[in-house]
């Protein structure tokens, strides 16, 4: 299965953000639309960062209750590893595993185009293992 179509069956929304929006505004979006990140766009619509839960929190422990009031820019993940619509399941939970996190932005042709979770991968890889298990039940049957 492909990035394209586990994006045919989700959706392609993403909510983005700027980059001079505060960590506190930033909570308040990943509460509300209840996800785990968010992708950055700067000034002109490119993406120039990702800000997770993970970067939010290490921000706050450092800083503590005054990191709220400072720019996502500061504690954002600014090397961005994306992927494109032709990659699969496989490269995908390769990209997430090796690099140890749970969201990829989707780029094609220099746009944001989707986000894919790790939770969007665990459930097409288990739907795919169902699918060659029941195959592989009818084959030995048949």
């Amino acid at each position: 299965m492909s990035v394209s179509e586990i994006l045919a069956s989700k959706g392609r929304d993403v909510f983005t953000a700027d980059a001079d929006m505060t960590i506190q505004e930033i909570s308040n979006v990943l509460a509300t639309k209840k996800i785990g990140a968010t992708v950055v766009l700067d000034k002109s619509g490119h993406v120039c960062g990702i800000a997770s839960e993970r970067d939010l929190v290490r921000e706050i422990a450092k800083s503590g209750a005054d990191a709220l009031s400072k720019p996502i820019s500061i504690c954002m993940t600014q090397k961005v590893v994306s992927c494109d619509k032709t990659e699969t399941i496989d490269d995908l939970m390769e990209k997430m595993t090796k690099g140890r996190f749970r969201h990829l932005p989707v780029i094609s042709n220099g746009k944001l185009t989707g986000i894919i979770s790790i939770g969007d991968v665990v459930k097409r890889k288990i739907e795919q293992a169902e699918r060659e298990a029941e195959e592989m039940k009818r084959y030995i049957a048949g």
